[in-house]
């Protein structure tokens, strides 16, 4: 039998049943009806082939390596000489995937895993809340307290101020706040609590809006001093976070009455001017509080936390002014301002005896209700804060010194021109005159600047200033009202070698009007200085009265001294005086005319300057009950003498008071005071 050749390297053929060699091994197999041929990676035998193991397609022998594409066969040994064509081989099929067994894993495991970690999770809940609940309550609680607790001011009744009869002048009445909590308040909502609130309340728009707009707050003042149905009509519109709070509205039922003495309280509810102001804290007493809790909505929570410390009332005031003398005071003063043109004036009623002032009238005043609608400058209190030159009001003082140390009498004579010359300087009466031989009763009555000058040389010029000191020139009269000036005395160690002359007839100092009326009360006292006052006591919430301390007394000049002044100062009043306009039927009337030069603060001297016109007296002279000043600063209409514009509302005031006190006319005959001196 015949062998047959050996077949290609990688497997042995064999014949299939079409006669073909069926070659096995790797790489043999080849796809149906795809041609053979080619060197790719995919032809019959090459590597890929023999790397997945396929067998080859029967009768397919592929070429050997490196063979050209469709070169003849070599034969391959035995008789077979002929070589049929290699078929092109068909692209190897991808093997389907293993198939990887299913294999069911044990299901707690995983629900085990699941549990753990929803325990995890869990104890990571718990334990915040432990802390929460336990380890932080405290301070979350505290929070949380804090957002909804607010403290209100309780404040407390402001004591009323009074007259001396008891007339109130100011008094507290009840009111309310208004005020917004932001945080509730819807930004929808703001525009229209703005329209409703602003008109309703007298307040601007823009500032109820910004109130109502704040981001962080949740206590917004509106207004203050509401009246209680204004407040009702507020809280009528059920704007939710507009509230409203109890507090009180200070009122002057008597208007303008008193206005420089009593002041204001201003919207802050603290004293704005006058006793308001300087006895602020003992009316206005000590505000109390009350710690609430509020809901989202603003509403006062009815069961939560409320401590409250009471509010401590203020202390009443009872003044020594008199209603009726003060209205006829300012009534006076007020008419001759406008008449005159005057820039101010001033009217004092006082009771020599006690030093209680009965009137302190100012011109031009204000209404303390409405005092945001006056003029600043008129919210002070000018008998105090005002200094002025007395002029010859003052002459009284040097007249007490040369009659107690100078050893003049009244009717020490003086040959009176109507200049005299000191050093450099020249001093002039208030008109050209003859010479006149005065009596220095006459002196006084004429008021004559030289004759003054003439007297003062008999006494130096320390004792001079001593007895100015002692009647409380350059010294606070220390009634109670604010910014009250000292006035200007220098010590005689400054004074220049003339200044004792114009000291002597009243200018080159300066005094309030307080000051100037004390020393008129101090002559119709008999010589004794009892310091003016003006608060009377005190009145405790219950009523009860305590009255304040007695005030300072001292004796500056003797009686005998302050008698022969006041029969003087009774020539004043005469026609042969410079005030005859200031008699008052049936009474015998004690005074002094002041026409004081102003200085010119353009210049630093008195041309130009204006005038202040004064006078000053008691009545009953021979017992007296009550001393009037009259003071007007810078009249422009008119004559300028004291004589003739401050004189007749001394008449005025004088007449009324004394009825007003019920002193009758004492029926005694003036002494008949020498004016000229007999050769």
């Amino acid at each position: 039998m015949t062998k047959r050749p050996a077949g290609p390297p990688g497997g042995r053929g064999r014949k299939g049943s079409a006669g073909r060699e069926d070659l096995s091994g790797p790489g043999a197999a080849r796809a149906p009806g795809r041609p053979s041929g080619g060197t790719s990676s995919r032809s019959p035998g090459g590597p890929a082939a023999r790397r997945q193991g396929r067998p080859a397609r029967s009768g397919a022998v592929p070429p050997p390596r490196g063979s050209a594409k469709g070169a003849p066969r070599p034969p391959q040994g035995g008789t077979r000489t002929a070589t049929r064509p290699a078929a092109r081989p068909a692209p190897p099929r991808r093997p389907p995937r293993p198939r990887v067994p299913f294999r069911r894993r044990d299901p707690m495991k995983r629900l085990n895993v699941t549990l753990l970690a929803i325990a995890f999770v869990l104890s990571l809940f718990a334990g915040r809340l432990v802390q929460l609940q336990t380890i932080e309550s405290g301070q979350y609680s505290e929070e949380a307290r804090k957002q909804r607790l607010r403290e209100i001011t309780l404040p407390a009744v402001r004591g009323d101020i009074t007259d001396a009869q008891g007339n109130a002048l100011a008094m507290t009445v009840e009111a309310r706040g208004v005020y917004a909590d932001p945080s509730v308040i819807k930004p929808a909502k703001r525009q229209a609590i703005v329209d409703a609130l602003a008109p309703m309340l007298g307040l601007e728009p823009a500032f109820v809006l910004r109130a109502v707009s704040e981001p962080k707050s949740q206590y917004e003042v509106l207004a203050h001093g509401v009246r209680p149905d204004q407040a009702r009509l507020v809280m009528g519109l059920k704007f939710t976070g507009i509230g409203v709070e109890p507090e009180y509205r200070r009122v002057y039922p008597a208007g303008s009455l008193a206005a420089g003495v009593v002041g204001f309280v201003n919207a802050a509810g603290e004293g704005g001017a006058g006793l308001e102001s300087s006895m602020d804290k003992l009316l206005a007493g000590r505000s109390g509080s009350q710690r609430v809790e509020i809901s989202p909505d603003g509403q006062q929570i009815p069961m939560g936390e409320d401590q409250t410390k009471p509010s401590v009332p203020g202390r009443g005031v009872r003044l020594t002014l008199m209603r009726d003398i003060q209205y006829k005071a300012e009534q006076a003063i007020a008419k001759q301002v406008k008449a005159t043109g005057a820039r101010s004036g001033s009217v004092i009623v006082m009771d020599p005896r006690n030093g209680q002032l009965l009137a302190l009238a100012t011109a031009p005043g204000y209404d303390p209700n409405q005092y945001g609608r006056s003029n600043s400058a008129t919210w002070g209190s000018p008998v105090v804060q005002e200094a002025y030159e007395p002029g010859s009001t003052g002459k009284v003082l040097t007249a007490a010194a040369v009659l107690e140390k100078g050893g003049v009498t009244p009717a020490t004579p003086f040959l009176v021109r109507d200049h005299i010359v000191e050093g450099p300087r020249t001093f002039h009466d208030s008109h050209p005159h003859a010479p006149e031989r005065l009596t220095f009763a006459g002196v006084l009555a004429k008021s004559s600047n030289v004759g003054t000058i003439m007297a003062s040389k008999t006494i130096t010029q320390d004792t001079l200033y001593r007895f100015l000191r002692d009647f409380g020139f350059g010294q606070k009269t220390g009634i109670g009202l604010p910014g009250e000036t000292p006035g200007l005395l220098n010590a005689p160690s400054k004074w220049s070698g003339t200044d004792r002359y114009p000291i002597a007839f009243g200018q080159s100092v300066s005094v309030n009007a307080v000051q100037m009326a004390s020393v008129y009360a101090t002559i119709a006292n008999g010589g004794v200085r009892v310091a003016p006052t003006l608060v009377a006591g005190t009145v405790s919430e219950d009523g009860a009265f305590t009255p304040a301390k007695a005030p300072a007394s001292r004796r500056v000049v003797s009686a005998a001294t302050a008698r022969q002044i006041s029969d003087m100062l009774e020539g004043v009043a005469t026609v042969e005086g410079t005030a005859p306009k200031a008699r008052i039927e049936g009474y015998r009337v004690a005074g002094k005319t002041g026409t004081a030069e102003i200085v010119n603060p353009s210049c630093g001297c008195y041309k130009g300057g204006g005038w202040t016109s004064s006078f000053a007296g008691f009545a009953p002279a021979d017992d007296p009950q009550l001393v009037v000043q009259v003071v007007l600063q810078h009249p422009t209409k008119g004559s300028h003498l004291g004589g003739d514009i401050a004189a007749p509302v001394f008449k005025d005031v004088m007449t009324s008071a004394l009825a007003t006190r019920k002193v009758p006319p004492t029926g005694s005959k003036a002494p008949a005071v020498q004016i000229y001196a007999r050769d």
